[in-house]
């Protein structure tokens, strides 16, 4: 198979994610995948610069300027990642989905619902793909919970970072919290009944720490922790279902399963010889940590969308889930905003957010 009949890929934005993006792409490239990546855009000259010393590409400075050249046949590519600050997500969209570009667009899908919901109903217009960058779907210990889920209904998560500057155009929901909405949205399949949330701005302009506790109509509960001011990273998601406990660790890839059923059918010599007993009188404890085949979530997000371009197939995070998670993320936005009007925490506000007189 020649190189010119590879899949082209474009790779809008060259910053932090951008640059990972990149990385897979060359990485797959040079390992004989038939993909190529044909284009970059970046209109920050620093990074456009380095960019184009770096990865060998064509650097456009708009999406514009970009299909002016693909249409002149100067590139050539039919699919692309959009790396952009959120903000620019919808405005990107558009513009390659009306052009026959299928999309693997990062985090959160856009800043409304009614974005997200054109940049839905523009896919489908046009039959192209269009695929959520919500990395941990792919994160391996995410996938083998597939197998024992069984009517979750209870979760705790948290999601901590240290401050950073990246991505402060969103606030923590739509920054971080957003991945566990959506990984917990992904499991539990059912409306939301009611949410409670508080936040508050610490070292930015927009809320750094969050907690959030939503009951769907199932009866489940999950809450919510995220944070991006704290002193350590913390990444791990625990769910508890009938007679088992469920535990993840996002960064380690890590699965433990705590299963009480089969223990407290066993008599306490086998008991003794296969788990552990806690206190006199506890029935026992068995706990399993399934085989988990390790792997770069961001990796195995974009092989399964390079598989859905070349198969025609539905993702495994659609533009709809995209979608669910935005429009929860911002409905707990809309509820720490009414929760600081009712509490008085205006003298929480960043001070260079604070309004003049």
């Amino acid at each position: 198979m020649s190189r010119s009949s590879h899949l082209g890929i474009l790779v809008c934005g060259a910053g932090v994610f951008g640059r990972n993006h990149l990385r897979v792409y060359r990485a797959l490239e040079d390992e004989g995948v038939p993909v190529r990546l044909a284009a970059v855009i970046e209109p920050n000259l620093v990074r456009a610069g380095a960019a184009a010393a770096e990865w060998g590409a064509p650097v456009f400075s708009s999406v514009l300027e970009c299909l002016a050249a693909r249409s002149k046949n100067l590139i050539d590519f039919s699919a692309a990642s959009v790396c952009t600050p959120t903000s620019l997500h919808f405005k990107v969209g558009e513009a390659l989905l009306a052009a026959g570009i299928d999309l693997l667009i990062e985090k959160p899908i856009a800043t409304s619902v009614g974005e997200a919901t054109r940049l839905v109903e523009l896919a489908a217009r046009h039959d192209r793909i269009l695929q959520t960058g919500h990395l941990e779907r792919f994160n391996p210990a995410v996938i083998a919970t597939a197998p024992i889920l069984n009517h979750p209904m209870f979760f705790e998560a948290h999601r901590l970072s240290v401050f950073s500057p990246r991505a402060l155009d969103v606030d923590v929901v739509l920054d971080l919290m957003v991945h566990d909405l959506d990984i917990v949205l992904s499991l539990v399949q059912s409306p939301v009944r009611s949410l409670h949330a508080v936040g508050l701005p610490i070292l930015s302009r927009k809320v750094d720490i969050a907690n959030v506790r939503v009951e769907f109509e199932s009866g489940c509960v999950a809450n919510f922790t995220a944070s991006r001011v704290s002193t350590e990273k913390v990444r791990k998601l625990r769910f508890f279902q009938p007679h088992q406990y469920v535990s993840i660790d996002y960064a380690r890839q890590d699965l433990l399963i705590i299963d009480v059923s089969r223990a407290a059918q066993a008599d306490r010599a086998a008991m003794a010889a296969a788990a552990f007993t806690v206190g006199p009188g506890f029935p026992g404890l068995r706990i399993e940590k399934p085989e988990v085949r390790p792997g770069e979530p961001l990796r195995l997000e974009i092989e399964a969308f390079l598989d859905c371009v070349r198969t025609r197939s539905t993702p495994r995070v659609s533009g709809e889930d995209g979608r669910a998670a935005l429009a929860l993320a911002l409905d707990v936005n809309a509820a720490i905003a009414a929760h600081a009007e009712r509490a008085g925490l205006e003298r929480f506000m960043h001070p260079s957010a604070t309004p003049k007189s």
